[in-house]
């Protein structure tokens, strides 16, 4: 027989689940006949293998009331594809515990967690002042150096326990309103930072959680350049799996749009505009929100943004308009703003590197330089091959399908065949759970 506390254990599993799948229902505006609808059409072509819609909304009724112990493993997996998420992100039982995978293969971030001064232990009730929020946010921007070097599969680690700790903070402690949104603020960037990484390793659902989770936090503070941010985050991960992202890019350049916005954040919003629409096919919108990225660089009175901005330089401004050019099939363009930036671009950005290459990549086939294509190609996969990112390796997938059918020249064939070897998939690459588009960011 069960003890009392194991008993309550398993019962707090049953209603985070039961909330969970009601609370993803109504965000997404379904009443309960639309969800029975919804995972007949997550079944595809097994859908006539299902009960009747009545049925199926009897079982979706009597699951959201909790009537049954758990939801059998078929429809989880109906629920999850349905939702667009994965199983494990959609029944664990916290939402906000470390992805279990993330930890496969990333000793070097988890060692991190273990060795880095951590933030001080919190009673409840205990009060912080803005010094205690500096010192969150200079720790931040720390940490954020290690995406420079790393993949997303093992920062994720490391950032997801930051913010589940400045989180805590901000439950047990007391404070002035002041601090409360500055608080918010290092707690809006963390979440940024830990999408940031989730995305990189391929799950999109819970970066679209942490993007979310940004978007409130920044809200809450009333900080536009946060809030833009947040809205960026989620048009750049929209177009990357293939979504439409423009609407969600422009306002992200409105909401930022003030002479008290830091020309280093205007710049970022405006690249990320650009990407939006090119890969929309929109070469004008384009080059305008090109033009105006790079106004804001030229400006360079104001360089004294917040340090999640302060990467894009005029180098990476050149990288995303080559990109921009490639995506627009104007390889004449893209090579010519590709070649010099990525000669300036150091390798020890392995993950970044091997992906812009891509880019090059695909402006020398489209080009008609075949053997070129294939030796950009080959530097991409040499950067990428212990990098624990998802990214790099399905452009570089993809760049190999398009080399494919040149297989009779003997670069091309020797790069397929090297590429085969060092890209299988080690025990500390990421598994994805959605797969990303053709123009995957």
């Amino acid at each position: 027989m069960l003890g009392k506390g194991a008993r309550n254990t398993m019962a707090d599993v049953h209603k985070v689940w039961v909330d969970r799948i009601r609370a993803e229902r109504k965000a997404r505006g379904w009443d309960k006949t639309e969800m029975a609808r919804q995972l007949a059409r997550a079944a595809g072509e097994a859908r006539n293998r299902l009960p009747s819609h009545e049925s199926l909304l009897s079982y979706v009724k009597r699951w959201e009331r909790g009537d049954v112990d758990e939801i059998s493993e078929r429809y989880r997996l109906l629920y999850a594809r349905a939702f667009e998420m994965s199983e494990d992100e959609l029944f664990t039982e916290d939402e906000d515990e470390v992805d279990r995978r993330a930890f496969v293969g990333s000793s070097l971030a988890a060692g991190l967690t273990l060795t880095m001064p951590g933030s001080p232990d919190l009673d409840a009730g205990r009060r912080i002042g803005t010094e205690a929020v500096a010192r969150l946010r200079n720790r931040t921007a720390r940490l954020r150096r290690l995406d420079d070097v790393l993949g997303g599969a093992e920062t994720y680690p490391v950032y997801a326990a930051e913010l589940k700790s400045t989180i805590a903070i901000a439950d047990k402690a007391s404070y002035t309103d002041a601090t409360g949104r500055a608080l918010m603020g290092v707690i809006a960037e963390q979440a940024q930072q830990a999408g940031w990484a989730a995305f990189d390793a391929g799950w999109h659902a819970r970066a679209r959680q942490h993007f979310k989770r940004s978007l409130t936090a920044a809200s809450d503070t009333g900080d536009t350049s946060l809030i833009a941010n947040s809205l960026a985050f989620l048009a750049y991960q929209k177009v990357s799996t293939g979504q439409p992202g423009v609407s969600e890019a422009d306002a992200s350049c409105r909401v930022a749009d003030s002479d008290e916005t830091p020309r280093a954040v205007q710049a970022l919003l405006r690249e990320r505009a650009a990407w939006a629409h090119a890969v929309a096919g929109d070469a004008r919108a384009a080059e305008h929100a090109l033009d105006l990225a790079r106004e804001a660089l030229d400006d360079g009175h104001d360089r004294q943004g917040p340090d999640w901005a302060l990467w894009v330089d005029h180098t990476e401004l050149q990288i995303m308009t080559g990109r921009c050019w490639s995506v627009l099939r104007q390889p004449g363009r893209a090579i010519s703003a590709l070649t010099g930036a990525l000669d300036r671009y150091e390798d020890t950005h392995a993950r970044d590197k091997a992906l812009y290459l891509t880019w090059l990549a695909d402006a020398h086939i489209d080009d008609g330089d075949i053997e070129q294509g294939a030796a950009v190609t080959r530097r991409a996969v040499v950067l990428c091959a212990d990098v624990a990112s998802a990214r790099p390796r399905y452009r570089i997938a993809e760049t190999l399908q398009r080399l494919e059918p040149h297989r009779s020249v003997v670069a091309v064939a020797a790069l397929i065949d090297e590429a085969e070897v060092l890209l299988k998939q080690s025990p500390g690459s990421p598994t994805p759970d959605t797969p990303p588009s053709r123009r995957e960011a």
